[in-house]
């Protein structure tokens, strides 16, 4: 079945070939249509709506607490004008899960610059970014996977441990609005009226690593004017869906803002896979600089790449 709906999407896409893009309209919000996704009689509302609640891709990651894995760890901390590399950590760890409990072990490292301080603590901020996704220095248990119920909160949460949480509200829920980032929480809720005015929605089709996929496009309206301009936040969201599946495969990012007491300029590619029964992230990639009022300005450049993954 699969194979068979490969080939009518590849007939869809050339038969389509002279007609144009479709607008439709979806709770008043002008939708583009590539060719080949209008002969596919795709639920344009319904797709939106699952735009808006899905939960694979952040189940993905949170598969990462309940399997084992390698991961290779590739962090480079930069030069703010020249990009020269100023510290670096090249490592191979993996994971281990028993008995519902995970640690991570280190099975090659070799750093460069000020990676760490005299008592082995990042002395970069990406770093502990990082760090909060992928390693685990101590053994933790009683760990789910399970999305229902979890809400992200940044409340009694302060210092490092607010920026993780905001990251991850950045990161798995797109779109929505951050509480406690200055000057930028609602501008992020892109599927809201207000910020969502500002924004093209374009709904695409075609492979990504041989996967048949939905493409949900978002990038800021040609027409802006300089004051809407300077309200945008998200330059750019790309994301595939798998047409039988409907999970995530891939998703990137371009994202920049500079509301003076804080300020980004971020690239993030994510690519995902499956074990077994789960759906786990595969390839993340993160290209940018982050600022914070008296933190100084951090530019890196890292990727996760993981693999073997065990239950």
């Amino acid at each position: 079945m699969k194979v068979m709906g490969f080939l009518s999407v590849l007939f869809l896409g050339y038969s389509a070939s002279g007609q144009k893009d479709t607008a439709v309209t979806v709770n008043k919000k002008a939708i583009t249509l590539k060719e080949v996704v209008v002969r596919s009689n795709l639920n344009v509302p319904a797709f939106i709506d699952r735009v808006k609640e899905d939960t694979t891709f952040y189940k993905a990651f949170r598969n990462l607490k309940v399997l084992g894995y390698t991961a290779l760890n590739d962090i480079r901390m930069l030069e703010k004008k020249s990009s020269a590399m100023k510290a670096s950590l090249n490592s191979r760890t993996q994971q281990v899960v028993h008995d519902g409990c995970r640690w991570m072990k280190v099975l090659e490292e070799k750093t460069t610059g000020d990676m760490y301080d005299r008592k082995r603590n990042f002395n970069y901020y990406t770093a502990n970014l990082y760090a909060g996704l992928f390693f685990a220095h101590d053994t933790i248990c009683g760990e789910t996977n399970i999305v229902k119920g979890h809400e992200f909160s940044t409340q009694n949460k302060s210092g490092i441990e607010k920026h993780k949480e905001q990251l991850k509200m950045l990161f798995f829920n797109p779109g929505k609005k951050i509480p406690g980032i200055p000057f930028i929480g609602n501008k992020i809720a892109v599927f809201d009226e207000d910020a969502g005015k500002l924004y093209d929605y374009i709904i695409d089709m075609n492979t990504f690593n041989g996967q048949m996929c939905y493409i949900f496009k978002l990038v800021p309206r040609a027409d802006l004017t300089a004051g809407e301009k300077d309200k945008i936040v998200i330059n750019e969201m790309t994301t595939w869906f798998n047409i039988d599946t409907w999970d995530i495969v891939a998703r990137n990012y371009d994202l920049s803002y500079n509301a003076g007491v804080y300020s980004f300029d971020v690239n993030m590619e994510v690519e995902m896979t499956t074990f077994e029964d789960y759906l786990v992230p595969k390839v993340l990639r993160y290209n940018g600089n982050w600022g914070v009022v008296l933190k100084k300005k951090e530019k890196a450049v890292f990727t996760a790449t993981l693999f073997d993954f065990t239950k």
